[in-house]
């Protein structure tokens, strides 16, 4: 009599639940943030600071011969003696008192002119083409016009800066009025918005954005029509320092002068930059990766 056994049967899995001590949890970090090993601020310098390095490398080694352009050494200490001497900040004080003002006219005439135009069919038929068509006439041809119409005094570097400064601000703040979604005023006049309440929460709220990039281009416009101004019979600014420098060769001042113009335009785009974050919060946009 034979005695058949039966094959082992395998036990049943372990269903027990799994504590959280158990698992190792590992936190999602976006690739971009795991390759940014680096910090920023010194990638960004780094160009910079390669450039400055190989400028002096040619300025030691004779390369770059100091009557064509002199070293960051001598630029450096030419901007300290410019400092101590008080010329180079009451310089800067001039300009910024011209660009301050240039750019405060500008930013009325401009703005006012992109409102009736943008805002109004009438204002458009109006304002629109006037202002094209002198928006195609550089700006640095009207110099001798100004001259005779206000003189050798500040009225017409002032002008020169407020004509520079206007045109780039009208187009961007009249794009951005008319680039505005139709049916968000549909919307508006939905929920019983009035005209001004259509212009105050919707057009000009969505024209925000093109207003803050008309700004940062009349900024550089500002700068680059600074430099023309103060060569018309200035007698102070940084562009007299740069005419006075022209006439002695003094390439070391023309580069000081030129790195404070700098400066100044990069201070300027921050302030701008640093406006955008606060008044566009709202409006959500790719950084890069």
């Amino acid at each position: 009599m034979s005695i058949s056994h039966a094959p082992p049967t395998s036990s049943p899995p372990d269903m027990s639940p799994v504590s959280g001590a158990d698992l190792d949890l590992q936190p999602l970090v976006p690739a971009s943030s795991r390759r940014a090993r680096v910090p920023r601020w010194l990638r960004r310098t780094t160009g910079p600071v390669l450039l400055l390095a190989l400028w002096q490398l040619l300025s030691s080694t004779g390369a770059l011969p100091p009557d064509v352009l002199a070293s960051p050494g001598r630029i450096a200490r030419v901007a300290g003696d410019m400092v101590a001497d008080g010329s180079l900040p009451a310089a800067m004080g001039t300009s910024l008192q011209r660009v301050a003002a240039g750019l405060l006219l500008g930013l009325v005439v401009g703005t006012g002119l992109a409102l009736v135009s943008g805002l109004f069919r009438i204002g458009e038929d109006l304002v629109d083409a006037p202002v094209q068509m002198l928006r195609t006439v550089p700006f640095v041809g009207l110099i001798p016009l100004f001259i005779i119409w206000f003189g050798i005094g500040e009225a017409p570097k002032v002008a020169i800066i407020t004509l520079g400064v206007t045109f780039p601000l009208y187009l961007n703040v009249y794009a951005g009025i008319r680039g505005v979604d139709a049916q968000l005023i549909e919307a508006g006049e939905s929920l019983g918005l009035s005209r001004w309440g259509l212009v105050r929460h919707v057009v000009l709220p969505g024209a925000l954005p093109g207003a803050m990039t008309g700004l940062r281009y009349s900024l550089g416009i500002a700068w680059l029509a600074l430099v023309f101004a103060e060569q018309v019979n200035a007698d102070s600014g940084i562009g007299f320092l740069m005419v006075q420098a022209r006439d002695f060769l003094r390439t070391d001042v023309i580069v000081v002068c030129l790195v404070v113009y700098a400066f100044l335009g990069l201070l300027a785009d921050f302030i701008v930059r640093s406006l955008e974050k606060v008044l566009l919060q709202w409006r959500p946009t790719f950084t890069g990766r």
